[in-house]
């Protein structure tokens, strides 16, 4: 599962997604954790618009009020058969994460785990594939939110996150439009591993696992 990644920086987000209505304003962050109000693309009236969702999907039905499972990440294999999944996934509720990079742990043979920073090469800002809700509180009020799609590792991140062997959805930048706006069919064809030679990755420091040190680009660097 993908559990912390990197903003890129909202202008060039705009930018790489194609926005057209509206912009992001959120501060710089290399350490985007679940729960948080993250930015994400999604299509409205054919229009690429910035939102801003909390990272866990909330279904519908849950009155607002998140559920005790993890719903972070969505697995490619159930998004049209598992209940919190199933609904915006029929109705074409799709949105594009915005992505500068993201962590994922190494299990050595010893059982300790090391954290990676992963990225593509072929671009500085990707979009990653995820799917969205609106959920009704008691009070008549609504929560927007958001999940990441997984799919099958590529040989780089079955190397890496040798664990579960799954990684982001990550998107080329030709299949945003059809990602968002295309029919469910063609949609789920793009859900595919990207091609590990378009990606890098490197170790970084264990200080991304604690939420109470700095956030800052220092979390990133190779050690």
């Amino acid at each position: 599962m993908c559990g912390k990644y990197i903003l890129a920086q909202a202008a060039k987000a705009e930018r790489a997604l194609g926005i057209r209505r509206g912009r992001w304003d959120y501060p710089p962050s290399y350490r985007v954790l679940p729960t948080e109000q993250v930015p994400v693309a999604v299509s409205i009236d054919g229009e690429r618009e910035a939102a801003m969702m909390r990272w866990g999907l909330i279904p519908w039905w849950a009155q607002g009020v998140p559920l005790k499972a993890s719903t972070i990440n969505a697995t490619v294999e159930r998004i049209a058969s598992a209940p919190s999944y199933r609904d915006p996934w029929r109705r074409g509720q799709r949105c594009i994460f915005a992505m500068g990079g993201f962590y994922e742990p190494h299990v050595n043979a010893d059982g300790s785990r090391e954290p990676f920073f992963l990225k593509v090469l072929d671009r500085e800002v990707f979009g990653v594939a995820g799917l969205w809700e609106r959920s009704r509180r008691d009070d008549g009020s609504y929560v927007f939110s958001c999940t990441l799609i997984t799919v099958p590792a590529n040989r780089l991140l079955a190397e890496v996150h040798n664990d579960k062997q799954r990684m982001p959805a990550i998107l080329a930048a030709s299949d945003h439009e059809g990602w968002l706006a295309g029919d469910n069919e063609d949609a789920r064809a793009l859900l595919r591993p990207y091609p590990d030679e378009l990606m890098t990755a490197w170790k970084v420091s264990r200080r991304v696992n604690d939420a109470k040190l700095p956030n800052d680009a220092s979390l990133a660097e190779k050690i």
